[in-house]
């Protein structure tokens, strides 16, 4: 099958949807098909290693043909300007696939977000005849409504009518949770039928092989502390400015510290809290090498999931299936309607709470500070879990077989 692959985000950007993305194209191409990816000229969200490394617009990687698409700035500007970055992308990405794709296509797949997207994988199944898979990630423009980033009613409504039309447009939705996919059914009238739970996955064989050196404590000076870690995106979802209340609680256990590793439009803001109330305990560094992300994780004690509370929609960050993975006990502080309440549970990995309550937090991390008989067995209940339940093989033979069929 020639098989088109959309996605706001392809590596060397460090996003979970990059990193399926592209194990998906890799498998992909290992199975005979031709795919072709269609994704955003990397910007954001790089290590300093990534930042320096030359790409051009179209490029072979892993088999595949990547073409890489010049957009308007939509991370890091006023919420107007990237609402109209965003409205522009189908344009663009349109105009590189005329351009570049000159062959059948017979399966596209569109990771959202971001929802204009959609209109790719829409023009595509219409002129090519194409099978339409659109994975949902996030539910766009729930997320930002709830947010409260989303206000006009116009706009809301604008891109209310862009997701119905994307859910009847597609041959196939998949979702990430089985919260997810009743949301769309009971919230936004999908038809079961039409919907596939896929889980996110997780490559075990990168962690398995990754040993604590220490190095990266000696990197950030974190040598013989209780590091508990955020790594990735600081945006407004994750409602991090939750987690500095809880270190400033903290403040009289001198050992143990929170390290935020990424960047994101709330890097700035967050900084400026563990300023304001003079936290010794927070600390922010850069985007690591992928390649040396499962070796940070082996070297910290737990990692930290956190969602904004006002958030209705029901996802599960993406680096749950890493921390997990490495096992890593987890804690996780999340909106109600977050499926990673049951995860967690079920997998006995960690402890999930509300984001609503600091003390709370706080007097939780106290009882799990340096109980390290409990956190190990944490740790290996979640990989455990992982390795049962969110195979990358799984994952992404369901994702074929719904292209092909």
């Amino acid at each position: 099958m020639n098989i088109v692959l959309v996605s706001i985000a392809y590596p060397p950007e460090i996003r979970s949807i990059s990193t399926m993305a592209q194990e998906l194209t890799e498998v992909l191409v290992l199975h005979g098909h031709t795919v072709t990816v269609l994704t955003s000229w990397p910007r954001y969200n790089l290590s300093k290693h990534s930042a320096n490394e030359e790409l051009t617009v179209v490029k072979l990687e892993g088999g595949a043909r990547v073409i890489r698409v010049k957009t308007l700035p939509h991370h890091k500007v006023h919420y107007f300007l990237r609402g109209i970055a965003q409205i522009t992308l189908p344009f663009f990405f349109l105009r590189a696939l005329k351009k570049f794709v000159h062959t059948s296509i017979d399966g596209v797949v569109v990771y959202t977000p971001h929802l204009p997207l959609v209109k790719v994988g829409s023009y595509i199944k219409k002129e090519y005849h194409a099978r339409y898979v659109l994975n949902v990630q996030d539910i766009f423009p729930q997320n930002a409504i709830d947010l409260g980033i989303l206000k006009n009613k116009l706009l809301i409504r604008y891109f209310e009518r862009m997701e119905s039309k994307a859910y009847r447009d597609a041959d196939v939705i998949t979702t990430c949770t089985t919260a997810a996919k009743d949301f769309l059914i009971q919230r936004k009238g999908v038809p079961g039928k039409k919907i596939q739970v896929i889980h996110n996955w997780v490559d075990l064989s990168q962690y398995t092989s990754a040993k604590a050196t220490g190095h990266f404590r000696r990197k950030y000076g974190l040598i013989g502390k209780f590091v508990i870690i955020f790594p990735g995106v600081l945006g407004p979802s994750q409602g991090l400015p939750f987690v500095i209340e809880i270190a400033r609680i903290l403040q009289d256990l001198p050992d143990c510290a929170f390290l935020f590793v990424g960047d994101g439009t709330e890097r700035p803001r967050l900084k400026a809290m563990a300023a304001r109330y003079h936290l010794s305990n927070v600390r922010f560094e850069d985007f690591v090498n992928p390649r040396e992300y499962p070796q940070l994780l082996e070297e910290m004690d737990i990692g930290l999931l956190c969602l904004e509370n006002n958030s209705k929609t029901p996802t599960i960050p993406g680096k749950f299936f890493g921390f997990a993975a490495a096992r890593l006990p987890i804690l996780a502080l999340l909106n109600p309607e977050s499926e990673g309440h049951r995860i967690v549970a079920e997998a006995q990995c960690g402890v999930a709470l509300v984001s609503d309550n600091a003390q709370a937090a706080a007097d939780c991390i106290r009882r799990l500070y340096r109980n390290t008989p409990l956190l190990d067995q944490w740790g290996q209940n979640g990989y455990d879990y992982v390795t049962k339940h969110f195979s990358k093989a799984a994952g992404i033979a369901l994702f074929e077989r719904l292209l092909v069929d």
